[in-house]
């Protein structure tokens, strides 16, 4: 069988991950990986955890826990996110809240929902390359996002329409973003949120790391701001995909969208026709766990991040050349590092793990035309600080000759 000439012209858009193959490498001893942008697991509440499943698998939940489920999600889970939305400034109802399996998941519905083949989405340059690939399959055309840029909302519609195509959406993680580690301010989000409005198109935020910010001032999400604009959030064009993969578990796979009832309803279908319904067992657990300490995880997180942060930040100013720079992110897992534009992170990446045994992530595969090969993605999240230290240090000698 030629399975080549059976398969949908979208699978021609699917890739391979270049960190789920990075991820690979760890299980080699002697490599020191700053390349999966994953949590520590020693920072996993276990215990919390173990008891949490005891107690869903005893008494009255048990048959709950085990049994299918709404395809919104558990109510309860359900009602302590909308009481932590509305601690963002985004009063909801559960009503705006469907669960998902990772809001990686959540990409991928929203994928579905807004795009035909030929549309353009909006993205920034670099972005997560997980939304690249759940946008892939729809066969979109990609263009740059710039938040706090002057491209305005014409220039944008008479670049899609040079491709007979039209803007459908835009697509930004706003806090520590992934790949860069970069916040965008309260004026961008606002810019955004202009430009939107007038290419009347929704915005998707990516807040995956919300909760991980180490320094500065919290900046209200988009959809927060959006809400101030128009009183309700059922009135509102942005669609926050929210996660508990960075904060308590990402083996549990739990994650949600909020947004207008009109959206949810739609995904809502798109999950009946997909799975059903998102691991009641799994829902049941994380929403013990974080009624329960939800807010002394995250305490644990910062201590142990913040300071892995900072030690990276101060090793790379130890022992990077003259001609390489980097993000100082205020919270998140990555710091993003630009090398002078002759060296290619591909190359690099071969030739680091052959003579130092350091892995990272080639910046290319965040760009959706594949651009700007002279970039690498750090993460500190895994790494302790000997480690940290150790490992730049390395970086530095393959660096030096550039």
């Amino acid at each position: 069988m030629d399975w080549e000439k059976v398969f949908a012209t979208r699978s021609s858009r699917m890739k391979a991950s270049e960190i789920r193959e990075l991820l690979k490498l760890l299980d080699q001893p002697d490599i020191i990986s700053f390349a999966g942008g994953i949590p520590d697991p020693a920072l996993f509440p276990t215990e919390e955890f173990q008891q949490a499943f005891a107690n869903t698998l005893t008494g009255d939940k048990q048959t709950t826990a085990l049994q299918y489920s709404v395809s919104e999600g558990y109510v309860p889970l359900r009602q302590w996110i909308a009481k932590q939305m509305e601690g963002l400034g985004i009063p909801c109802s559960i009503d705006n809240i469907l669960i998902t399996s990772g809001s990686q998941q959540a990409l991928d519905y929203l994928g579905k929902l807004l795009l035909s083949p030929n549309d353009t989405a909006l993205v920034t340059w670099p972005t997560y390359m997980g939304a690249l690939g759940a946008f892939n399959a729809y066969e979109p055309h990609y263009d740059r996002l710039i938040a706090n840029g002057n491209r305005s909302a014409k220039e944008y519609q008479e670049a899609a329409a040079e491709k007979n195509s039209q803007v459908k959406f835009a697509y930004m993680s706003v806090d520590f973003a992934n790949p860069t580690g970069e916040t965008l301010d309260r004026s961008g989000r606002e810019k955004l949120l202009d430009l939107a409005e007038e290419l009347d198109i929704p915005v998707i935020e990516d807040a995956a790391y919300q909760s991980l910010r180490y320094d500065g001032e919290a900046i209200p999400p988009i959809l927060a701001l959006d809400i101030q604009r128009k009183g309700h959030i059922d009135e509102t064009r942005t669609l926050y995909c929210g996660s508990f993969s960075k904060t308590l578990a990402p083996g549990l796979r739990v994650g949600w969208v909020c947004a207008a009832q009109t959206v949810i309803s739609k995904l809502v279908l798109m999950k009946q026709a997909a799975d059903l319904h998102s691991s009641t067992i799994n829902q049941i657990a994380i929403h013990e766990v974080a009624s329960k300490g939800f807010d002394k995880q995250v305490a644990k997180i910062f201590t142990a991040y913040s300071t892995r942060r900072d030690c990276m930040l101060a090793a790379l100013e130890k022992y990077m050349p003259q001609g390489v720079s980097w993000t100082k992110p205020e919270g998140g897992m990555f710091i993003w590092l630009t090398l002078p534009e002759h060296l290619d992170g591909a190359e690099l990446l071969a030739e680091s793990i052959e003579t130092q045994r350091v892995a990272f992530v080639p910046g290319h595969a965040f760009y959706a035309d594949g651009s700007n090969r002279n970039t690498m993605r750090l993460s500190f999240s895994q790494a302790n600080e000997d480690t940290i230290n150790e490992g730049i240090r390395r970086l530095g000698l393959l660096l030096k000759p550039i």
